[in-house]
């Protein structure tokens, strides 16, 4: 064959990278649909329905799923989330000081309390204070032990937030604190840190989020009826009624928090995308 054949013949064409990124999305949705039809279609709504919506329970929780179990979630999670900031904001502090043993002791709190699951610290509030100091009481009752473990656990997380926010400031805002004559004290109070908050306000507001949704843990506690939070409320009910639309309705109580916050976090961190730019 020579060569002016080889150049007569047609040349084959492939799918382009855009015609193949379209495919594979045609293809994602297809599955998408068929799997949303399958449930639709092989569901047993009447039984799901009869389960998980009944209007008359559902009545009967209000108003005290809203002014008693929401409130009371509520109140756990600002409390933890005072705490958790708070004490990770000394812990932060500890993490980038110059004096080694604070820097290592800092660290080991951030390993040990990141690593350990949530529950074992409500269990290690609840039982291991009292029996490390008894007749110590922990002020608050109910509301000061969640807010201790709750506290406990954000600020671990919280200490690395604020750290990443103090380090992401120029070291330059802190040499021109000090050549004003600011010590470094003053200048990281005043100057450093209120920009490191703008930095890691999005971060810290997803933390709330979490801690609003580990406020369940509070049954490990053991709580009063006047104490208990949406969880506990719902489970007491369900069990009382052999149904599970009270689960279903605090279900719904908790994204009624979360989905707003959250929604205010993706702002956050549009805004701050777009002031950097």
């Amino acid at each position: 064959m020579t060569d002016t054949d080889t150049a007569l013949q047609p040349k084959k064409k492939g799918l382009t990278r855009r015609q193949k990124r379209g495919l594979s999305r045609g293809v994602q949705y297809a599955v998408f649909a068929a799997a949303v039809i399958a449930f639709a279609v092989t569901a047993d709504w009447g039984r799901l329905q009869n389960q998980f919506a009944q209007a008359d329970i559902a009545k009967q929780m209000f108003p005290d799923v809203i002014t008693l179990a929401l409130k009371n979630t509520v109140l756990y999670t600002l409390s933890g989330f005072v705490v958790g900031l708070v004490l990770g904001m000394v812990i932060a502090l500890m993490r980038l000081s110059s004096v080694g043993p604070y820097r290592w002791l800092a660290s080991v709190y951030i390993e040990i309390f990141r690593g350990l699951p949530a529950l074992l610290i409500f269990i290690f509030v609840g039982v291991a204070v009292p029996l490390a100091f008894p007749g110590t009481e922990i002020p608050g009752g109910t509301y000061g032990k969640v807010a201790l473990a709750l506290g406990l656990v954000s600020a671990a997380y919280m200490a690395e937030t604020i750290r990443a926010g103090i380090q992401a400031v120029p070291k330059g805002q802190m040499e021109a604190a000090r050549s004003l004559g600011f010590s470094p004290a003053k200048a990281m109070v005043s100057i450093i840190i209120p920009q490191a908050f703008r930095i890691i306000l999005p971060p810290l507001t997803n933390e709330l989020v979490l801690l609003f949704k580990d406020s369940s843990l509070v049954l490990f506690l053991g709580v009063t009826l006047e104490e208990r939070e949406l969880s506990k409320f719902g489970r007491d009910l369900a069990s009382t009624t052999a149904n599970s639309t009270p689960i279903l309705v605090a279900g719904l109580c908790y994204l009624l928090v979360t989905i707003p916050l959250s929604f205010v976090v993706r702002r956050m961190e549009s805004k701050a995308q777009e002031a950097i730019r």
